[in-house]
């Protein structure tokens, strides 16, 4: 294979490796797109040729480690995106060195490269009345507060993902006994989640009688939000309920803050960690875990049950005179 054939291998592997192949989904193949379209830039302007005269030769472990750190300092990306390019960048190498052998050693050197470790910050979540305060922060005598706050509701109560909620359509939403939701979550999982019946009620006169394929959250264009859309909207709520709950201001809020709500919600009232992974559509239960840790509840009543140990409580007592003098200022 010609040392000049970056550009048909990335549309390959985009075309039939992403697309046929693997059956990515339209998220994945967004985020790999960004990745890619970085990453030829940044080779673009340290080589001094256009992209599409840039060769497998041009993309080595060297420039990779200097893009990923790049994409940290001048983008101000964090170390989990650095690692999620890495990630796009290493499936790519690996579509290379089974496409043509004769580059196994130059991908290998980019294969090995390792994540970079990061804190895993404890997750974010609203309090009841924390909760209580965002859905009444929606102007509701308005077609878009009447909106907000039918799609802030459903959030808190399903838990569903940013990409899951703007993503639903009327029909998706099931009425009557038993009422619930149906999605296509991350992976192309479809599941349902119930509804409450305030919240079947809510939703019932906010679809009316629109279309089964209609967006169920629509922009006032008729189509569906997008997720800078939605991070819109819960942001600017969030700064109005910040006036009535000033706790929400120490927050940074996000329509993620709202699963993690949802999540706790459940932990605190005794539901088993299998369903709150099932809820949420969790691939691993482990992944559920995190809510665990973030739980003081949980830790608090740990505590409680566990006896103090029998240690003397006696002061102190210097049996030197400079200690003494020290002890006594």
């Amino acid at each position: 294979m010609s040392a000049f054939a970056l550009p048909a291998l990335i549309q390959r592997f985009f075309t039939d490796r992403l697309c046929v192949q693997m059956e990515a989904s339209r998220h994945t193949v967004a985020g790999y797109r960004d990745t890619f379209r970085l990453l030829l830039r940044y080779a673009s302007a340290r080589h001094g040729k256009p992209p599409v005269k840039l060769t497998i030769e041009d993309i080595d472990a060297d420039l990779v480690g200097d893009f990923l750190v790049h994409t940290e300092t001048a983008r101000g990306n964090s170390a989990r995106s650095r690692n999620t390019r890495l990630a796009a960048i290493r499936s790519f190498f690996r579509y290379v060195a089974m496409s043509d052998p004769t580059w196994l050693l130059h991908c290998q050197r980019i294969l090995a490269m390792p994540n970079k470790r990061y804190v895993r910050r404890a997750v974010t979540f609203l309090d009841g009345e924390e909760i209580a305060a965002l859905l009444a922060a929606p102007d509701r005598t308005t077609w878009t507060g009447g909106r907000d706050h039918a799609l802030l509701l459903l959030a808190v109560q399903t838990g569903l993902r940013a990409s899951e909620l703007v993503g639903l359509r009327c029909g998706d939403v099931v009425l009557g006994t038993g009422a619930h939701i149906r999605c296509v979550g991350k992976g192309r999982k479809e599941r349902a989640t119930p509804l409450r019946r305030e919240t079947a009620k809510l939703l019932a006169k906010w679809i009316g009688d629109n279309e089964e394929n209609r967006p169920l959250f629509p922009s006032l264009r008729g189509e569906p939000l997008s997720r800078d859309a939605l991070e819109h909207l819960v942001r600017k709520h969030s700064l109005t309920a910040a006036r009535a709950c000033p706790s929400i201001g120490t927050k940074r809020i996000t329509p993620h803050t709202l699963r993690h709500s949802t999540a706790m919600d459940l932990l605190h009232n005794g539901v088993d960690q299998t369903v709150i992974a099932l809820w949420l559509g969790h691939e691993n239960v482990e992944t559920t875990q995190i809510y665990i840790h973030a739980d003081m509840r949980l830790k608090e009543k740990a505590l409680a049950r566990v006896a103090a140990p029998a240690t003397p409580s006696s002061r102190f007592r210097p049996d030197d005179q400079l200690l003494a003098f020290l002890e006594g200022l």
